[in-house]
């Protein structure tokens, strides 16, 4: 990845436009979490890698930065279950894998059932109901066979496993919020675009960012074609009404250069997707606004 000189790079305010965005025209909407979400439909953001990594500058995630990158290396190698998860040192997922929750599905405690990140991003179900497809496998293996291909492409998304209404039972004791990838290879170069179909901006989304930019990352690595853009669409962009505060602070703040992250020595000698880990990145060149320790999480 080639970043530009830190001092010669331009300070990036597409996130924090965003909190303006969905504060100033969102619509109220009731939640099941409690606190109604302020929501926005259909919001983009483009970073050109060599300005800097998208890790927030509104705010310090300095303290754990690089625990969204375990969790996709976990869900990458199919964890679904608290334990899997919690080998990665994602310690996090505890409210999810109740047996409250699980059994409300069928679902034995601590798992978070096939219809999760994990089993969709490694286990995909098949109509043939073999083995189920690893999609991150075959994107790495597509995109150096067939790299002009517009097709490589991960979905989260398992339909018969994430089914609600009368009568009907999900297998999955949260539906994906994030996860639909799209990659394409544009003079040499790789574009990685994420899709999610909602977005906590406040707190899930600067992870979600730092997540599927890491991907990007890995990919470079694997297949030789240079980084170059990572974007990032939500379709449900919201703020939660008991955020509003935390929001208004990070609005009052400029925003800053974005920092650079690499593969350390590590994170260089791994030849599988599988692999990769959240202590193989090296974050430098971060000087970010103070930790805002205050802001809520839905429930």
């Amino acid at each position: 990845m080639r970043y530009s000189p830190y001092r010669e790079r331009t300070p990036d305010g597409q996130y924090r436009e965003l909190l303006r965005r969905i504060l100033e025209t969102g619509s109220p909407v009731p939640t099941r979490q409690g606190p109604a979400a302020i929501t926005l439909m259909q919001q983009t953001m483009r970073f050109d890698l060599s300005n800097g990594f998208p890790l927030i500058t509104e705010r310090s995630i300095k303290s754990f930065w690089n625990k969204p990158i375990g969790e996709l290396c976990a869900f990458i190698n199919g964890a679904r279950t608290l334990s899997e998860l919690e080998k990665f040192g994602c310690d996090w997922w505890g409210p999810w894998g109740t047996e409250a929750k699980t059994a409300k599905r069928g679902l034995p405690p601590g798992d978070l059932g096939p219809g999760s990140y994990g089993a969709a991003f490694h286990d995909f179900s098949t109509v043939e109901g073999a083995e189920g497809f690893d999609q991150f496998r075959h994107l790495v293996e597509q995109l150096r066979e067939l790299p002009g291909d517009r097709t490589h492409f991960v979905s989260p998304w398992i339909p018969q496993y994430l089914v609600r209404g009368a009568g009907k039972t999900p297998k999955a004791t949260i539906a994906p919020c994030h996860g639909w990838v799209h990659v394409r290879v544009l003079d040499g170069r790789l574009h990685l675009h994420m899709f999610q179909r909602s977005g906590d901006v406040p707190i899930g989304v600067p992870s979600n960012m730092v997540q599927y930019a890491a991907l990007l990352l890995m990919l470079e690595h694997l297949t030789g074609f240079e980084a170059a853009a990572y974007y990032h669409t939500i379709s449900d962009a919201h703020i939660y009404e008991d955020q509003v505060d935390a929001v208004r602070t990070m609005l009052e703040r400029e925003p800053r250069p974005l920092p650079t992250v690499r593969l350390n020595d590590l994170g260089r000698q791994v030849t599988d997707i599988h692999g990769f880990r959240a202590d193989h990145f090296e974050l430098t060149d971060y000087d970010p606004h103070p930790a805002i320790r205050s802001i809520p999480v839905a429930p």
